[in-house]
């Protein structure tokens, strides 16, 4: 076949093979990561984005009969993804209607939100949400939520104009090893089957994911570029809201870079809100540090406070045999972040770089030690939980 007679769909698909080859020598440029390890972190990352983009783009593109795409979970990730969260996304058309059900057995709350695309492209949006607190949902209880119609029912929660996406978050603080929720989403309109594929369209669904594909793997090395410009390594940012993002998010940053035989030590208020963690990320790839086999974010729910009611988090590449380690996972240099939600006030977080041969004498005489055997049986419990909540 000559590239004149290459129909449409052909003509994308040897344009997405030729760029994401060239994506994969992108990432091997010094603007990015380059160790030899973060090179094959940047490998397997681009391999993820390929698989998650294409699977969102073309099996999940019919707002007629939605279903939701599990992404940025353990295994496909992009943009700092919370460790305490499972997200799902499914595709809408403002002009129809749905109904979202389930329920929700260990998963504390969840938030739901209307979308124009997602933050690491050039139109994106949180355009209305809402909380199963808001409504009074809470952990095991059955639910069923109405989205679309033409404003005369009030059962109906309003699409916004140019709404493309549901998006999911599920919250799990108290990680357990127990059911997580289960979530349905139909369309309640009766349109006629689908006709087979056409070029055309086929061709603009591959066009579609190249471009989150590019806009996600170019497009968050440079935002955590950007902010880690912005600051001083080893230093709390001031917090921030992402204006197109949920109203009630707060975050700081910290981007740490650290010798081997150093640790920060994180003193902090505990936060007035109804959510809040600290959390670690990649740089370039922004995605979560090893959440399967180390401890890499800890909650409310995790967290030891001391004696006088503050915490302190020592991040560290050795185990320091306390409570509160967050293990950077053989990473020099990365992204910590504070979240806290819906707050009624906010945290102020302080640091320290010390010695990890001192650590010990730097942090009040209550804090608890952890053993070797203590700490695998951590990682053990939270094992069992993400293997629940993950399951198929």
């Amino acid at each position: 076949m000559s590239p004149k007679e290459l129909t449409p769909e052909i003509d994308a698909w040897k344009r997405f093979c030729q760029r994401v080859e060239a994506l994969g020598e992108r990432i091997l440029e010094d603007d990015f990561p380059n160790e030899s390890a973060d090179r094959v972190e940047g490998i397997a990352h681009l391999a993820d984005q390929v698989s998650c983009w294409l699977g969102w783009a073309i099996p999940h593109a019919d707002t007629t009969a939605p279903f939701f795409h599990r992404s940025n979970d353990l295994f496909s990730q992009w943009g700092g993804p919370n460790q305490d969260n499972a997200y799902h996304h499914a595709r809408i058309d403002p002009q129809r209607r749905y109904r979202v059900r389930g329920k929700t057995h260990s998963c504390e709350h969840f938030v739901i939100t209307l979308r124009v695309g997602f933050m690491h492209m050039k139109e994106w949006g949180t355009k209305a949400a809402i909380s199963s607190v808001d409504r009074g949902i809470r952990a095991g209880q059955d639910f069923e939520i109405l989205f679309g119609g033409d404003g005369s029912d009030p059962d109906f929660f309003p699409i916004p104009k140019n709404v493309t996406t549901l998006s999911l978050r599920e919250y799990y603080v108290d990680w357990q090893p127990a059911e997580p929720a289960v979530f349905t989403i139909e369309c309640l309109d009766d349109p006629p089957p689908p006709t087979r594929p056409d070029p055309k369209s086929l061709a603009r669904q591959i066009d579609h994911a190249l471009e989150q594909i590019e806009r996600s793997i170019l497009g968050w090395n440079d935002y955590m570029k950007e902010h880690r410009a912005k600051g001083t390594d080893n230093m709390f940012a001031d917090q921030q809201r992402l204006a197109k993002g949920l109203s009630d998010a707060r975050y700081s940053f910290l981007f740490w870079d650290l010798d081997p035989d150093e640790a920060l030590v994180i003193e902090t208020d505990i936060p007035r809100a109804r959510y809040w963690g600290l959390q670690l990320a990649t740089l370039g790839w922004f995605e979560q540090v090893d959440p399967i086999h180390r401890i890499t974010s800890i909650n409310q729910h995790q967290a030891i406070p001391s004696g006088d009611g503050r915490i302190r988090f020592v991040l560290a590449h050795a185990d320091p045999g306390v409570a509160n380690w967050l293990d950077t996972g053989e990473h020099r240099a990365g992204l910590l972040t504070y979240r806290w939600f819906w707050p009624e006030s906010d945290p102020t977080p302080t640091v320290r770089k010390v010695q990890l041969s001192s650590l010990r004498e730097m942090l009040p005489a209550d804090t608890p030690a952890v053993s070797e055997a203590a700490r695998r049986a951590e990682i053990r419990k939270r094992k069992a939980h993400l293997a629940w909540r993950f399951r198929t």
